[in-house]
């Protein structure tokens, strides 16, 4: 029988971003004969004992790794995420990265079994635009680019806005995506909020993959803010750049990203009533983009910035606007999280989830099983919910859930 390498043990505990003290209580290892479970599970890694079966599985669960991983001779290398065009706070964890690498992994694996279905199906059609310019050829060339390509309309997505209070802006940019192969997701844990991972840690980020390119939203930011960050995402698809966003853009990329975003939805030529806020103070500046983001259901923090991107504001002043919104926005949500938790009702499980997984991802997890080119097994992995859920799932109505807290 296979002995597991205790190499791995300690690789797999690491890069979950897991201390052994936090671990060795996580797996429930607890102290025997005056030994501590911190140094039962430091023996473990050290090699001077092999775990037990259910320990193993508890290890795997906790770590994110299949269990025969640990019985190979070296460490996997670490899954890519592309390039990490984040920049982090300086109070960011390990743990918090380890949960984006993860998430990341999850994705990549679920990509690559919708492209091997569709190249076993005889779909695999190559997407010219993934990879089809650079950024040498300047955002607003890109800009039309993916307006064509998606046959985008910014009065279409601003009237669907008005109509719907903002889901339908975004649901607007989403249809027209998926229309043209491209996969969008919103997830914004691991499966349970013990796993939530902020904005800060992570926003979005793209796979840029010529027959099935993924792009995933993290739904815990301002419903608001989704749909720029679709855009931000369908330039790096353009770009051909596989990585990884945050909040803050500290690259060249992820500036170049944002002002093709911000010049989408709000053209410099309607911030003529903002020409004579130099010299405004904090209040003053953000009551004025209070009232204009909510004229035009847009992101306080989207304006803010683009008010900075075209001289209007300082950099300090666009720094304490968001810092603002963002404080605002977090107090707004946990408000709307302690109503929703006394409210009786909502939308269910498979609403939610078919909402977060996208029609274009659901609808081929659908007709693939019908054709039976994919198994109740396999449709789970990519669908991301148990084998138990996958027809409940797929035979829920579309219903779009309860707008979420739509300001920041």
């Amino acid at each position: 029988m296979p002995h597991v390498n205790p190499d791995i043990l300690r690789w797999g505990r690491e890069t979950a971003g897991l201390t052994s003290e936090d671990a060795a209580t996580k797996l429930n290892i607890g102290a025997a004969r005056g030994v501590s479970g911190e140094e039962r599970l430091a023996g473990y890694e050290a090699g001077d004992h092999e775990p037990s079966r259910p320990l193993l599985l508890r290890m795997a669960k906790l770590y994110r790794r299949p269990l025969l991983a640990f019985y190979m001779a070296e460490a996997p290398i670490t899954g890519d995420r592309g390039q990490d065009f984040r920049t982090l706070p300086p109070e960011h964890s390990r743990t918090d990265d380890a949960l984006v690498d993860a998430l990341v992994r999850d994705v990549r694996a679920r990509q690559a079994m919708v492209r091997a279905v569709l190249e076993d199906d005889d779909e695999a059609a190559l997407l010219p635009f993934v990879g089809s310019m650079t950024m040498r050829d300047g955002v607003e060339a890109v800009l039309q680019s993916i307006r064509e390509t998606l046959n985008l309309d910014v009065d279409q997505y601003r009237s669907r806005m008005s109509a719907n209070r903002g889901p339908g802006g975004f649901a607007y940019l989403r249809q027209q995506a998926e229309q043209a192969g491209i996969y969008v997701l919103l997830i914004g844990n691991l499966g349970s909020h013990h796993t939530r991972l902020d904005v800060e840690t992570f926003r979005g980020f793209a796979l840029a993959d010529e027959v099935a390119p993924f792009i995933v939203i993290n739904d815990q930011d301002a419903e608001t803010a989704w749909a720029f960050t679709l855009l931000h995402e369908l330039c790096h698809i353009w770009l051909g750049a596989t990585g990884v966003s945050g909040a803050n853009a500290g690259t060249a990329v992820e500036q170049f990203c944002n002002d093709l975003a911000g010049r989408f939805f709000l053209p410099a030529s309607e911030l003529t009533e903002f020409r004579d806020i130099g010299g405004s103070g904090l209040d003053l500046v953000s009551a004025k983009i209070n009232e204009f983001a909510e004229r035009r259901q847009l992101s306080r923090s989207m304006v803010a910035y683009k008010l900075y991107r075209e001289g209007l504001i300082t950099h300090a002043l666009w720094r304490s606007l968001s810092a603002f919104f963002r404080t605002q926005w977090l107090g707004a949500r946990q408000e709307q999280r302690e109503r929703n938790r006394d409210r009786d009702g909502g939308p269910n499980y498979y609403v939610v989830r078919r909402h977060r997984l996208g029609d274009a991802l659901v609808s081929l997890a659908r007709r693939m099983l019908a054709e039976r080119t994919l198994s109740p097994s396999k449709a789970a992995k990519v669908l991301g919910v148990k084998s138990s859920n996958v027809y409940s799932l797929l035979n829920s109505e579309p219903v779009r859930p309860a707008t979420k807290t739509a300001s920041g």
